[in-house]
Parts: C-alpha cells; sequence; structure tokens
C-alpha cells in the first residue's frame, strides 16, 4: 500500500472514531436531559440511636423499663406534657383545664386537629375511655397515675370531665399515653395484662409511628405526617440494640449510629474528644440501689433474713457509695441517699447522724447484736437459728457500671461476714425472678439485685410504689408500713405544694430508716451524639442544675429531640432511585461501553494492519 493509503486509511479511521465519540456523546447528553426531567429521587432521612436495653414489651400495662415509656411518648401523646425547658405541666392532647373548687372535678378541652395514624379523628372519648379502662380493669402499671380517679366523662368530642374521690395533687404529671378507644375497646382486662401484645404497627397519635420492632435488633418508627403539632423532622426513627456498649461507642464514631444512649463511663471522655460529636453528664432522674426482697408471706422464695430492718440496715452500713461513684461509675454520679433525686424541688436529704456512711465496724456490731454468728469460724456468719446464711446478688447485664459495683459490694459485704452468690443476667431474666408464680400464686424468687429507677417530675408515681396495692405491680422490693401507705395518701391528696412537702419528706425518712433498698448513687445520664451531621437537639430540661443540663436522647417526659432534629444541610439522609431512571442510566451505560470497545478494536485492527503492510 502507497504512504497516501495508509494516510487516507488513517483518516477513515480517525473520522469513524471521532463519530462513534460523538454518537456517545449525544447518548450520555439525552440521558442527563431525561434523567433531568424526570422526578428527584425521594430522599429518607433516617435516625439511628444506639441503646443497649430494648423495651421488654409495647404494651402499656405490661412493659416496665423507661425504654417503653420513651417509646410509647413517641407513640401516643399524653392527656397533658412537659415544657422541655422546666418540666412544668404544658398542652399536649389537651389545650386547656380547669378544676373546680373542692378540686374533684377537672374539665379538659381536647383538641379538634388531632388524628389516630390509621385516620380515626382523636376525640375525648378516647380520653376518657383510657381512664376509667385503667380503674375498670384494674391494670396496675397505668394505675398508680389513675389512683383517685373514680370516672371519666365525654361531655362532647373535645371535653372531658375527670372526677376525683379527692384532690389530686399528680393530674397535671400523670405519664399515661392516651390510647384509641376503637382498638383496645376490643381487648379484655386480663387479655391487656398478659396476652395482648400491641404487635406494630401500633395505631397511636403521637409524633411517630412504631412500625417494626425486630426482637434483639432494633426498633423502628415512622414520622407521624398528619401529627398535629406539625411533622417531625426526619422520616424515620431507629433505636438499635446493642449488647456490648463498647461496640456501640465504636459505631458512634464511624458514623454506623447518630447518638448513643447509656454510653459506658470508660468510653465517655474519649467520645467527647471526637469532632463532631458531643457528649454530655447530663442530670438523669435516676438512682442505682440495692433492692432486697422484704416480701414477709409464705409464698415469697426469698431469703428471711432481709425481713429483718437491722439486717438490711447493716447491709446499708457495709457499703461504700463513695467508692461506688468514684470506681464503678468513673465520677459520673453523685452519692445517693433518699427514694427522690437531688434535682426535684421534693427531695429529701439526711442529716449527718442519719447518713448511712460507710463504716463496716458499725454493719458487724449490728449483725452481732442481731444474732447473726460466724459459728463456724469461716468468715461468714450463719442465721440466727444455725443455718447457713448466703444470698443470691443479681446484676443485669445492659450496665458495666452495676456490674463493677456489684463486685465491689461482694467484697464489702464480705468483710462483714455476709457471702453474696453474685449473678450478670438480662433485664428479662431478672424480671422473671421477680414475677415469679407457683401456679397463680405469686411467689418472687430472688434475694438481692442492683438495678436503677428512672423516676418521674412528680413523686407520687414512687412514693406510691411502696404500698400493698403495688405488690405484683411496681413494687420490686416488696416493702410495705401501714404509717407510710397512710401517708401517701394524704400526700397524693394534697395540691398545695407547701402543705405537701413535709408529707413527702416525712414518706422519704421512714423508707431510708426501714433500709428496703440501699441507695448507692445518683447516675449521671451519659450519652453522645453526632452535631456534625444533625442540628435540633433538645435537652430535657433545659434549664442547667448545677451546671448540668438534662438529657437529650432519654426522656419520656418530654420528646421535642425526636420532633425537631433534622440533618444539617442534607449531610444524612439514604436517596432511593425510580425504576426508570435506574434503566436509563443502564442503558446509557452500555451504549459509552459498545463505543468504547468498538473504538478499541477498531484501532487494535488498525494498528495490526499498519505493522502487517
Amino acid at each position: 500500500m502507497s504512504h497516501l493509503s495508509r494516510e487516507s486509511a488513517q483518516r477513515g479511521r480517525r473520522l469513524l472514531l471521532a463519530l462513534l465519540f460523538a454518537g456517545a456523546a449525544v447518548l450520555v447528553l439525552a440521558g442527563t436531559a431525561m434523567a433531568s426531567s424526570s422526578p428527584a429521587p425521594a430522599v429518607k432521612t433516617s435516625l439511628h440511636i444506639g441503646w443497649v436495653q430494648e423495651p421488654d414489651n409495647l404494651n402499656p400495662f405490661v412493659g416496665i423499663q423507661g425504654t417503653d415509656y420513651l417509646l410509647w411518648h413517641l407513640n401516643y401523646d399524653f392527656l397533658v406534657g412537659f415544657d422541655a425547658k422546666t418540666l412544668e405541666p404544658k398542652p399536649e392532647l389537651a389545650t386547656k383545664w380547669e378544676v373546680s373548687p373542692d378540686g374533684t372535678m377537672w374539665t379538659f378541652t381536647i383538641r379538634g386537629d388531632a388524628t389516630w395514624t390509621d385516620g380515626v379523628p382523636v376525640t375525648a372519648r378516647d380520653v376518657a375511655f383510657t381512664f376509667n379502662y385503667i380503674n375498670e380493669n384494674q391494670l396496675l402499671n397505668l394505675s398508680a397515675y389513675t389512683d383517685g380517679v373514680t370516672k371519666a366523662v365525654a361531655v362532647s368530642d373535645t371535653e372531658v370531665q375527670i372526677y376525683t374521690k379527692a384532690p389530686k395533687a399528680n393530674m397535671l404529671r400523670m405519664v399515661v399515653p392516651i390510647l384509641p378507644e376503637h382498638i383496645w375497646s376490643k381487648v379484655s382486662g386480663k387479655a391487656a395484662t398478659s396476652t395482648y401484645q400491641n404487635k406494630p404497627p401500633i395505631v397511636g397519635d403521637g409524633p411517630f409511628q412504631i412500625v417494626e420492632w425486630q426482637k434483639g435488633k432494633f426498633v423502628r418508627l415512622v414520622a407521624n405526617k398528619t401529627y398535629w403539632a406539625g411533622a417531625p423532622k426526619v422520616d424515620e426513627v431507629i433505636f438499635q440494640l446493642y449488647t456490648n456498649p463498647d461496640t456501640m461507642s465504636q459505631d458512634l464514631k464511624l458514623g454506623t449510629i447518630d447518638g448513643a444512649i447509656n454510653v459506658p463511663a470508660a468510653q465517655f471522655k474519649q467520645l467527647g474528644a471526637e469532632p463532631g460529636l458531643a457528649a454530655d453528664n447530663a442530670t438523669s432522674w435516676q438512682f442505682v440501689e440495692i433492692g432486697m426482697n422484704c416480701y414477709d408471706n409464705a409464698n415469697s422464695l426469698g431469703n428471711p433474713v432481709l425481713l429483718d430492718k437491722q439486717f438490711r440496715q447493716a447491709v446499708n452500713w457495709a457499703v461504700d457509695r463513695e467508692k461506688v461513684v468514684s470506681v464503678a461509675m468513673n465520677g459520673y454520679a453523685t452519692v445517693g441517699s433518699s427514694l427522690i433525686v437531688p434535682y426535684s424541688k421534693y427531695h429529701w436529704q439526711p442529716t449527718a447522724d442519719q447518713t448511712f456512711a460507710y463504716d463496716p465496724a458499725k454493719a458487724n456490731q449490728i449483725l452481732d447484736d442481731a444474732g447473726y454468728k460466724d459459728v463456724n469460724g469461716d468468715g461468714y456468719r450463719e442465721t440466727k437459728d444455725g443455718q447457713k446464711l448466703s444470698l443470691r446478688f443479681y446484676a443485669t447485664s445492659d450496665s458495666p457500671e452495676n456490674q463493677t459495683a456489684g463486685k465491689l459490694i461482694v467484697g464489702w459485704l464480705k468483710d462483714v461476714g455476709i457471702k453474696l452468690q453474685f449473678q450478670v443476667m438480662d433485664a428479662g431474666a431478672l424480671i422473671d425472678a421477680q414475677y415469679n408464680y407457683k401456679g397463680s400464686t405469686y411467689a418472687p424468687d430472688w434475694d438481692m439485685f442492683i438495678w436503677y429507677w428512672t423516676q418521674d417530675v412528680d413523686p407520687q408515681f414512687m412514693l406510691s410504689i411502696y404500698t400493698p396495692a403495688q405488690i405484683e405491680g411496681w413494687n420490686d422490693c416488696l416493702w410495705t408500713d401501714p404509717a407510710y401507705t397512710k401517708l401517701n395518701t394524704q400526700q397524693s391528696q394534697t395540691i398545695d405544694e407547701t402543705a405537701r412537702q413535709p408529707i413527702v419528706d416525712q414518706m422519704q425518712q421512714m423508707f431510708y430508716d426501714a433500709a428496703p433498698y440501699a441507695i448507692l448513687a445518683y447516675p449521671f445520664q451519659l450519652e453522645a451524639y453526632n452535631t456534625a451531621a444533625w442540628q435540633g437537639w433538645v435537652h430535657v430540661p433545659g434549664d442547667a442544675t448545677g451546671g448540668q443540663q438534662g438529657s437529650v436522647l432519654y426522656s419520656y417526659n418530654n420528646i421535642d429531640t425526636y420532633r425537631l432534629v433534622e440533618p444539617k444541610m442534607g449531610a444524612v439522609g439514604t436517596t432511593s432511585s425510580s425504576g426508570g431512571n435506574t434503566t436509563l442510566i443502564i442503558v446509557v451505560v452500555a451504549a459509552v461501553v459498545v463505543v468504547a470497545v468498538a473504538a478499541v478494536l477498531l484501532l487494535r485492527r488498525g494498528r495490526g494492519r499498519a505493522e502487517t503492510e
């Protein structure tokens, strides 16, 4: 072939390549134009929160844990809510209220723009049904709040009257989810406390709807787009369960989750040093306690030595609360004392001469005087009738801090001759032991535990636990006293705070002296959350207490964080593309690939011929 022929062939190949690539460009541009004319891909914002204790039940008449109450308030409105900053009463499902001069009849105006998530309007009849259903069926989980209510009557769709046998001090501070009558009226009172599961999707009227629970994995809630206060700013919230809190902390660092509840004390400082994360040691309405089985009943499977007040007091003198705070909780707590937390105006603090300080010598003396001797000389005491004394002592697997405290307590009680068999178990197993039955007979099967209580803004719930009405209900230590029960009735009927305070103080002092608990500490709520990608986090309460604010992630009194948190500048979210756009992209990419392959083959063929020739 002549030089001119080779030159002509090369020009032809270059022209063909140009045409091929031009065609590819046209295809890409056409695809871009088609894509731009199609609807934008849907963006779903998902907030992922890690926790170490999942709900034990989504049924409000069965579940007892703080996680349960947080989920219920996200799914159901209360009659009266709590201000995020001050925790004072604020309108929620009720827009306003008034009370009769004698304090025994409350009238609530119910908002007219609320609907259940199945589209049925929320009315005053749902409110009346909820209160009557609880009381008529004696549903202990919530009757601690509705105690004293005689009946509720819906006057109209937007007005309900609630009657009480006496003035009711906590009427505006009840943690009672209002339930849909058209769902729960089909559930018998017996089923409500036993077989009814309240399975997702759960019909509610709150800012979110619980739509999925994969036990042992996660709970998923979706935004209620028709919520009367406006749709939440995220599309869904996923509470992810971690059996290892250290793994939860690592996932927060990696961005797998956006917040973490109950961060281990050992990880807390590290998380606070991470860019884009906030770590709060928030005020928490909690205390950690040693609970002792005080059930004075022949069917109890607890060790009878715990019925002895002197023995329980000796346990209180034997534990070093300061060390629990400094070692087990890394300093993220204050030393515990009485039933009501120090952030409450109703907190009672024992005087120096009343306080159970760390004094093993005093504990030993009390035990000696009470007749608990070390007859065998093995370092451990026997019962008064000479039997071996050994107590089962449980801690839950969700709290490394409580497990550490438990190990310390075993050592301290050994120092005063009390043998503990320490075991870590999940919360469900401990609940099963507390609510153990022999057939239909209540037979609590435990001796001691270390656990915690989360309490309400009003002291009524916490105080009412230790009354006969709450045996087989909330009364976990099973201690009661007729004088205490009488005082509880008085304080619950005293609306005036000034007159109520000394009664509440007297009840706390009585409980403290009886020592069914050894209250160890008031722990801070250790939590961490992403501030680089998210904004709108809300502290509850917002008022600083001792330089600290309340929790952002874990407060069932107020759920504003979950309503108001949102991604910064679209930094968070997953995109779901429609099938049409996905197909178009595939076609365009395939066309470009075909053109590229053709071009390569042509060039290779051209080079081969040129070299041969």
